[in-house]
């Protein structure tokens, strides 16, 4: 356990924390591959997809969307499809590029979505946002002992994923949780229109705000701007899953494969 990850855990120690459950079992089926169980089916992500896009409109392309919606939307186009239907509609989707119709490459993305979310038994599953990631790997001892090298980081990957998934797996989850959300309102909150004299700005190195626990467990500007930056760019790294169970404790889940264009895209905000 490195020291970073260590002073964590001791600054949480008296802080009423979240239950934690053992992870549950994965579905029947979803060991190898991401299924969708709906209707007493499971869909494959490119049937889900096709379903989806029969429904889809822009007031649903939001990026708030809840998976309970997700799940709604694909119950209600399954009702109007039927199998023949699905059938149909799947085939005649598979020809579309997601590249080429934007659409078409959302509705891959939700029915992703909808698979891992569906991974485990009992459970809600999401993947880890970018902040969450970049607080794993910062308290991680992953290129901490000599100058940060980006290029180097990304042609080590599986160095990048051990390291995010181990301090993870030893930080409280809610902890990690708080500190992703600080760092992502820290990188990627809008910019000030102006800055009060005295006041440092939230882009720049001795940023005063996230809060006390964020500025003692992350104290290295340097070194949260650069974890942040490569969670962000670099989708070819991969990081574990968010297990919700349904009595309300957490856990760190496993490494879902790669999204619909063979990356690990992660989005600033969680999307249970």
């Amino acid at each position: 356990m490195s020291t970073p990850t260590r002073q964590v855990r001791a600054l949480m120690a008296h802080v009423p924390a979240a239950p934690h459950g053992a992870l549950p079992q994965r579905r029947a089926g979803a060991t190898e591959a991401l299924l969708v169980p709906v209707a007493g089916m499971e869909l494959c992500p490119e049937e889900t997809a096709a379903a989806l896009f029969e429904v889809y409109s822009d007031e649903y392309g939001v990026p708030d969307m809840t998976t309970e919606t997700l799940y709604d939307l694909l119950g209600a186009a399954l009702f109007e499809l039927g199998p023949a239907g699905l059938l149909e509609v799947t085939k005649a989707f598979s020809e579309l590029e997601s590249a080429e119709f934007p659409e078409v490459g959302a509705c891959r993305r939700y029915a992703y979505r909808l698979a891992v979310a569906s991974w485990y038994e009992g459970a809600r599953a999401r993947p880890m946002t970018v902040g969450e990631a970049a607080v794993a790997l910062y308290l991680s001892d992953a290129y901490r002992h000599h100058q940060i090298d980006t290029p180097t980081a990304r042609r080590a990957p599986l160095l990048v994923s051990r390291a995010i998934r181990q301090s993870a797996a030893l930080v409280p989850i809610e902890t990690l949780t708080r500190l992703g959300d600080a760092m992502v309102q820290e990188f990627a909150a809008p910019a000030p229109t102006s800055v009060t004299p005295g006041v440092t700005a939230a882009s720049g190195p001795g940023v005063t705000g996230g809060g006390w626990l964020y500025r003692q467990a992350l104290p290295d500007w340097h070194r949260r701007r650069w974890c942040f930056d490569l969670m962000r760019a670099d989708t070819r790294q991969p990081s574990p899953l968010v297990v919700r169970l349904d009595g309300g404790a957490y856990a760190v889940g496993a490494t879902p494969p790669a999204g619909p264009d063979g990356t690990w895209a992660r989005t600033l905000r969680a999307g249970w």
